[in-house]
Formats: structure tokens, C-alpha cells, sequence
């Protein structure tokens, strides 16, 4: 079996290295990039990786990174060298935005450019990027293009780009039973057949060709961020559905 042993000659300049759909090579060349902590596999040269409450580069951060919820879980990447990048396996894939509007799943943001801003989306678990310039996302397998009207099972999307926000979209014979819809709601017991996300509106969806999502602990932080308006009536109630479902999962 031939082996290619890469160096920083042969690595790319900003694609996926080759033959390899879970790699990325970054060139930097003195332009930081902002990358998720725990992207980084391996890199070549120079490279300095400073959180963004401690980076020299604050006028950047400030300009270009507009969500302090997820403040914690990057870094500027910055120097020289090539800098590979990774998440747990999954197929990484390069976009470019032209004066672009995109929302896409936290979990699966892993790196852009500073000419892209940074800002948090009011959908729970999801971030959107304003502006020109290249960012990477991973995906559970490839991603498929989808022009609108489209309804998707939430665990397939990506993102969605120049469109409206989805809205949610549960099946008719679904919500005729309150028992099944009330279960589905609160306890978390539905799928892609009985919810789905529905874009209308002109755009392009991002659709993952996999139902299974990436580990997401955004989400878990948005939902402990928005407890804190709640009172303590609302966190006895929210305690006891959690307890519950916690003890139906035993």
C-alpha cells in the first residue's frame, strides 16, 4: 500500500488535503483566522493560538466576533505556517461568502476569516456570518444544496443562506393526538417524520446526508443562558421535566 507523507510543500493552500475529505489544510501568512478550540490537529511554522479575551489582535475581535456565549470556545489563530484542521472525523468542507448573510449550526462552524463578522443567531444553537471571506464547516457526510420551499429533519441541517429563518412544521396526524404532541414537545420524543424545519423564501439550504448530528453543547449553553429571566416557579417546573425525562431514559 503507497503512503503520502505530507510536508509543507506538498500540503494545499486553503483545501482539504488531498484524498483526505477530514482534513484542512490553512495557510497563514500573517491574515489570522479564527478557529474553533480543539480544531487544530497539526500545524507547520509559527503559529500562535491566543483566546479571544487574552489576544493581542483585540480591534479584530471586537469588529469581527459579535457573540460572548461562545466567546470561550474560540481562538485567534495567527503567525505563519499551514495549520491543519479536523472534528472528530467528519467531512470538512470549505464555503465563500460574497457579501453573503449565512446561518449555520454552531457545532459545525469550525474556522473563518476576519472579513467574515461573527454574530449569534436568535435560533437556539446556531450562529450566522455577515460579509466576504472563507469559513469551514464539517458535516456528517457530504452537504446538498437545496433551494426553497423545503421542509428538513432538523438533524440534517447545516445551515441556510440569503433565506428567512425555518419555521417548525409538525405532522398533521402527529398533533392530533395531545398525548403524543405534549410527549413529543416536552420530552423530546419526536423525529424528522413528525417535526420538520420549513424554509420558505428564496435562498439555499445547507442538508447534511446524515440524520445524525454532530455532539452539540451549544445548545445546552443558549438554553442555560435563557433561564436566567426565569423565576422560581418556572425553575421548579423546567427541574421537574428534566427529572423526568432523565428517569424515562434510565
Amino acid at each position: 500500500m503507497s503512503i503520502e507523507v505530507h510536508n509543507p510543500m506538498t500540503l494545499p493552500v486553503n483545501d482539504n488535503v488531498p484524498g483526505n475529505d477530514y482534513a484542512f489544510c490553512v495557510e497563514l501568512a500573517g491574515q489570522p483566522w479564527f478557529t474553533a478550540k480543539g480544531a487544530m490537529i497539526a500545524y507547520y511554522g509559527n503559529i500562535r493560538f491566543e483566546p479571544l479575551g487574552q489576544t493581542s489582535m483585540v480591534a479584530i475581535v471586537a469588529a469581527r466576533f459579535s457573540s460572548p456565549l461562545y466567546a470561550n470556545d474560540w481562538v485567534l489563530a495567527q503567525g505563519q505556517g499551514k495549520l491543519i484542521l479536523g472534528d472528530r472525523g467528519f467531512n470538512i468542507n470549505s464555503f465563500d461568502l460574497d457579501d453573503g448573510n449565512l446561518t449555520i449550526r454552531a457545532a459545525n462552524l469550525l474556522a473563518f476569516e476576519p472579513g467574515l463578522q461573527l454574530k449569534q443567531s436568535i435560533v437556539p444553537g446556531f450562529l450566522t456570518l455577515l460579509g466576504t471571506g472563507k469559513f469551514l464547516a464539517s458535516s456528517n457526510g457530504p452537504v446538498m444544496f437545496a433551494e426553497p420551499p423545503l421542509r428538513i429533519d432538523p438533524q440534517a441541517l447545516v445551515g441556510w443562506a440569503d433565506c428567512p429563518s425555518p419555521s417548525h412544521h409538525f405532522d398533521a396526524d402527529w398533533m392530533q393526538s395531545f398525548l403524543g404532541a405534549a410527549r413529543g414537545m416536552l420530552l423530546g420524543a419526536n423525529t424528522g417524520e413528525e417535526r420538520q424545519f420549513d424554509f420558505t423564501g428564496a435562498g439555499t439550504v445547507l442538508v447534511q446526508s446524515s440524520e445524525k448530528v454532530v455532539n452539540d453543547g451549544h445548545l445546552l449553553k443558549h438554553i442555560e443562558s435563557e433561564t436566567v429571566s426565569l423565576g422560581q416557579n418556572s425553575l421548579r417546573a423546567l427541574h421537574q421535566s428534566i427529572g423526568a425525562r432523565l428517569s424515562q431514559q434510565q
